[in-house]
């Protein structure tokens, strides 16, 4: 069962009643009233991240992944609170001193504070981070208006060929190995987007599935279709020199998920607008494609304006 079927079927109808919820259709509950914005998402070893070898690197991947939910959503986050399930291995002192101060150097660079959680003993390894923010405004899913442009923060791709590192899939040299597996690990999350995506965005979310995978669920339940140019979706210079010298199709390595990018729709009367801010504040935002009237497939396509047949599209839950 898909993860939408599982929530529409047996979840959605005891959300009725708290209009906060947003239908169990948003990455976040919004209480508009006491401007409350809440994120909650849970991590398990060998689905979410590879293994526990590198726990200060772990948690590190976990943290940013939870906040990129209210970042895209134009919120900061300020509080966390972790659950944890482990045993005397995962969390022995050694390991545990590393999450510590993994999670102090977190707090430091993006101003959040520990505020609560819980722990229970068990073989099976996970965390459940529960982030929180405050605002009165927030950017929702399933906003967009057809013919809005299609935007992305900073680049695709990285992370996923450092999962490919991880799992010996891939032969690189040692610098590009540590390039890509440090992307996998530490995202570049965008907080500088935080103040300003409310200024332009009519729906977002963030890259965490992969990017056909993430825009489909941006526009679920609207009458519209997307239209992504493949050309136009950016990617680094070290992706680039690797897609180049191992002759790599760049379509198989860009939406496999855990990019924790924000992707975002707008109207076009606002390209001026996102122009200056990414100018100003130094974020990477590229126009990538549109959104178009239902009777229309969505797509992507390449340079000759031809539908590219993707059977990846990113990561689903199924039960």
């Amino acid at each position: 069962m898909h993860e939408f079927e599982l929530i529409k079927n047996y979840f959605q109808k005891l959300s009725k009643k708290s209009l906060s919820a947003l239908n169990l259709n948003d990455d976040v509950f919004f209480d508009k009233k006491n401007r409350l914005v809440v994120s909650v998402d849970t991590y398990t070893e060998a689905n979410h991240f590879v293994n526990f070898k590198k726990p200060d690197l772990v948690i590190k991947k976990i943290i940013r992944s939870s906040i990129s939910d209210l970042i895209c959503k134009g919120v900061k986050p300020k509080y966390y609170f972790i659950s944890a399930s482990g045993n005397k291995k995962s969390f022995s002192k050694t390991n545990l001193t590393k999450i510590s101060k993994s999670l102090n150097q977190e707090q430091n660079k993006y101003k959040i504070f520990l505020s609560g959680g819980d722990t229970v003993f068990s073989n099976k390894l996970s965390f459940t981070i529960t982030s929180i923010g405050f605002a009165k405004k927030i950017v929702f899913r399933n906003k967009s208006k057809i013919n809005d442009d299609i935007y992305v923060s900073g680049n695709l791709g990285d992370s996923y060929i450092g999962l490919l590192v991880l799992k010996n899939k891939i032969k690189l040299n040692s610098s590009l190995n540590r390039y890509f597996v440090n992307q996998y690990y530490m995202p570049k999350i965008q907080l500088k987007l935080v103040s300003h995506i409310n200024k332009f965005a009519n729906t977002a979310i963030d890259i965490s599935d992969g990017l056909l995978a993430d825009v489909s669920k941006m526009i679920n339940y609207q009458k519209v279709s997307y239209k992504i140019y493949l050309k136009d979706i950016p990617i680094s210079a070290n992706l680039k020199k690797i897609l180049d010298m191992k002759k790599l199709p760049k379509i198989k390595y860009i939406s496999n998920g855990d990019d924790y990018q924000v992707l975002f729709t707008a109207s076009k009367s606002k390209r001026g607008i996102i122009k200056k801010i990414s100018t100003d504040y130094r974020i990477k935002l590229t126009k990538i494609g549109s959104i178009q009237t239902p009777d229309k497939k969505s797509s992507i396509v390449d340079h000759k304006n031809c539908q590219i047949n993707l059977k990846n599209h990113g990561f689903f839950h199924r039960f």
